[in-house]
């Protein structure tokens, strides 16, 4: 692994550099994280010859200096796409988890040539669902997550900080009620939405909600996984990803 910074955002490099004609994968984090939870799935990724970029978004953990008040979601986005412009020759395969979702797909609607396509990992937040019962779905969830991951977000957490992580959270929870399924609705590139077998964060229901408003949305589950399911089982949803990004159906 290499870590650089570019467009003010913190970098970790996984694989051979980016170019054209190389399989390039950007994972985005969830709220008040990093990008170090990623890990074992780029590693994976990796391995297999694919170049992956995993960026910690600006005002969290390692990126926190980059901006003096925390972006809302469609700032981020724009954020994104400027390092995005930055470091890749073209258009990527997009992974997000969590709230890094409702990132990614704001930066596919309003930037359509820097994705070809869109892998959804427990997309959240859920709208119409107040911030209090998706805390407590949280913390039901940490419950079913491995010890060691709960020790890397504890850390995220602490560099974010947790003025920083309140601010985030209101901006998606706003982003969730009044802008995500709209936008979910003109996604207009193959996506994958992956929910965890296990996950308390997001339902079933919503998952399929996310499916259905996507043109080309199709879904499929993990077992033996929770909300992180890139974390706790990275062999499985790297073979799904790599399907996916081939054309095959996952």
């Amino acid at each position: 692994m290499e870590h650089s910074i570019h467009a003010g955002l913190f970098t970790r490099a996984f694989g051979p550099a980016p170019r054209a004609g190389t399989p390039t994968v950007v994972l985005v984090h969830g709220l008040g994280l990093s990008g170090r939870y990623f890990t074992p799935l780029a590693r994976r990724l990796a391995a297999n010859g694919a170049s992956v970029l995993v960026p910690d978004l600006p005002g969290n953990a390692r990126s926190r200096a980059a901006v003096r008040r925390m972006p809302d979601v469609e700032r981020t986005a724009e954020a994104l796409a400027r390092w995005h412009r930055q470091l890749l020759p073209g258009p990527t395969l997009l992974v997000a988890n969590s709230v890094g979702c409702q990132v990614v797909v704001a930066l596919a609607v309003r930037h359509p040539g820097l994705a070809h396509r869109l892998v959804l990992l427990g997309p959240a937040l859920t709208p119409g669902v107040p911030a209090w019962r998706q805390g407590g779905r949280l913390l039901a969830d940490a419950l079913r997550e491995p010890l060691s991951l709960i020790g890397v977000a504890a850390t995220d957490y602490l560099l974010t900080g947790p003025w920083r992580f309140a601010v985030s959270l209101r901006h998606a929870l706003r982003d969730a009620a009044e802008a995500f399924e709209g936008r979910l609705a003109r996604v207009a590139v193959p996506t994958l939405v992956v929910r965890g077998a296990g996950d308390t964060v997001v339902s079933k229901a919503w998952t399929r909600r996310v499916t259905r408003l996507i043109a080309d949305g199709r879904a499929t589950e993990v077992a033996g996984a929770a909300h992180a399911a890139h974390y706790s089982t990275p062999e499985a949803v790297a073979e799904l990803i790599e399907k996916f990004a081939a054309g095959q159906n996952p």
